[in-house]
C-alpha cells in the first residue's frame, strides 16, 4: 500500500486487481461490507435501479433534500470527466483525500478478497458518506439490481426507473427477465416506487412474493424543470414519489418545486453554443435512451450532424435506427475502452445511404463539425466516453469559439 499515494494510483491498482471488469454477485462485497459496517450503515438509504434515468432521478432527489437542508450523499456511475463525480455530499464532490482514505480503509480489511473496481467505489461511497455524517444516501445501481454490489445495503426505499433491454448477456434478453433483476433491490415490508409506464409483470410478481410495498408512478411532473426532455418529467415525478416514501424527513411543496427546478446533471441533453452552432451532449447509450433523445431533437427540426461511437456489446444497429431520420451526417470516432467497437465494424452498422466519415479523435471530429456550413446542430452521443471526450476538448479551449 506504500506506493498508493494518489487517486490515480489507487484506480490503476483496482483496475488490475480483479480479473473481470464486470463480475456480478454479492459474496465478495458482503464479506468486506460486514467488516466495515458490522451493524449496517447509520443513515437512511434510497436505492435506484433501472435501464435509463437513474442519474437524473438521483439528481432530482438530491436537489430536493438540499432545498430542505437535509444532508444527502449521492453515489452515481459512471463518471463523465473525473472519478470524484461519483460521490456528492450536499452537491459538492468528494475530494481526492477523502476517496483515498476510504480506499485505504477497504484495503486494510479486505484481506485476500478480490474486489472489482465498482465494488471498491460502492464501499468507498458508504465510508465517505458515513464520515460526513449524512442523513440520507441515494445510491445508483451500476448494472441490473439483484446481484449489483450496491444491493449489499438493505435500503429503506427502492426506486425503479425505466426498464428496457440493455446488458442482455448479464440481465436477460427480454423485459420480463430484466424486471426480475431490477426488482431484486426491493425488500420485504419496505416501499418501492416504479416509474416505468408499461412495467413488466415480473416487477409486481417479485413484490408480492417478498411482501414489498410497490406503487407505480404514471403521471409526469408538470411544474418548472431544469433538465430537458419528456422523460425528465417522468424522472422528476418518480423522485418526488421516492422522497415521500421516507416520512422521517419533513419536506414542503415549495422545497420540492425548488429542488426540481434547480437540479443539474452533466451530459443529459446538455446544450452549448460554439461558432454559432448548437452542441447537444447526451450520454444516451442504448436504444431506449437514444429514442428519448430523438424525441427531444424532433421538437426543433434543423440540419443536424452526429458525433457518435459506442461499445461493441450494445445493440448499435437499433441505436442508429432510432435516430437516423434526424441525422444528416455522421462523424464516427474510436473510444478508449476494451469494450469499444472498431471503426470498420461500426461503419458496417450503417445503411448505404448514410453519410458517414471516420475521424481520428474528438478534437478532429469537433473541428470538422464546427466548420461544416451545412449543419446548425451537432449532437454528441452514444456513450459516456464520447461525451467525456467532447467536454474535455471544449473545456481545454482546443476549439476556439
Amino acid at each position: 500500500m506504500g506506493g498508493l499515494k494518489t487517486l490515480d494510483d489507487w484506480l490503476i491498482y483496482q483496475q488490475n486487481l480483479h480479473t473481470k471488469e464486470i463480475d456480478l454477485g454479492l459474496s465478495r462485497i458482503q464479506k468486506v461490507y460486514q467488516k466495515l459496517f458490522p451493524n449496517g450503515v447509520d443513515f437512511k438509504v434510497i436505492t435506484v435501479a433501472g435501464t435509463n434515468g437513474k442519474g437524473s432521478t438521483i439528481a432530482f432527489i438530491a436537489s430536493i433534500y438540499q432545498q430542505a437542508n437535509i444532508k444527502i450523499g449521492a453515489f452515481t456511475s459512471p463518471h463523465i470527466e473525473q472519478y470524484n463525480e461519483r460521490f456528492y455530499i450536499n452537491g459538492k464532490m468528494a475530494k481526492d483525500a477523502q476517496i483515498c482514505s476510504a480506499f485505504a480503509q477497504i484495503e486494510r480489511v479486505r484481506g485476500a478478497i478480490s474486489l472489482t473496481y465498482f465494488e471498491f467505489s460502492t464501499l468507498a461511497a458508504l465510508l465517505i458518506f458515513a464520515s460526513e455524517n449524512i442523513q440520507i444516501a441515494a445510491l445508483e445501481i451500476g448494472l441490473g439490481g439483484r446481484l449489483d454490489s450496491v444491493n449489499v445495503v438493505d435500503s429503506d426505499a427502492a426506486v425503479i426507473t425505466s426498464i428496457d433491454i440493455d446488458h442482455a448477456e448479464f440481465l436477460g434478453s427480454n423485459r420480463e427477465a430484466i424486471g426480475i433483476e431490477k426488482a431484486g433491490i426491493m425488500r420485504a415490508g419496505k416501499p418501492c416506487v416504479c416509474g416505468d409506464t408499461k412495467p413488466p409483470k415480473t416487477i409486481q410478481q417479485v413484490a408480492q412474493k417478498i411482501g414489498a410495498k410497490l406503487t407505480f408512478v404514471n403521471q409526469p411532473y408538470l411544474g418548472k424543470i431544469s433538465l430537458q426532455g419528456k422523460q425528465q418529467r417522468q424522472n422528476a415525478a418518480l423522485a418526488i414519489a421516492a422522497i415521500k416514501l421516507l416520512p422521517d424527513f419533513v419536506i414542503t411543496q415549495k422545497q420540492i418545486s425548488a429542488g426540481i427546478k434547480n437540479a443539474q446533471l452533466a451530459g443529459r441533453f446538455q446544450s452549448k453554443n460554439i461558432n454559432g452552432k448548437t452542441l447537444i451532449l447526451d450520454v444516451a447509450h442504448n436504444p431506449a435512451a437514444i429514442e428519448a433523445l430523438a424525441n427531444t431533437l424532433q421538437k426543433k427540426p434543423q440540419p443536424t450532424l452526429a458525433i457518435f461511437s459506442a461499445l461493441k456489446d450494445k445493440d448499435i444497429a437499433q441505436m442508429i435506427d432510432n435516430i437516423a431520420p434526424l441525422i444528416d451526417e455522421w462523424l464516427l470516432l474510436p473510444i478508449e475502452s476494451q469494450r469499444a467497437i472498431s471503426m470498420p465494424d461500426l461503419s458496417k452498422k450503417f445503411g448505404l445511404s448514410a453519410k458517414i466519415k471516420i475521424c481520428e479523435n474528438m478534437p478532429v471530429a469537433l473541428h470538422q463539425a464546427l466548420h461544416n456550413s451545412q449543419v446548425q446542430r451537432i449532437v454528441i452521443f452514444g456513450s459516456f466516453y464520447v461525451v467525456a471526450d467532447a467536454l474535455k476538448v471544449v473545456k481545454s479551449n482546443l476549439i476556439k469559439p
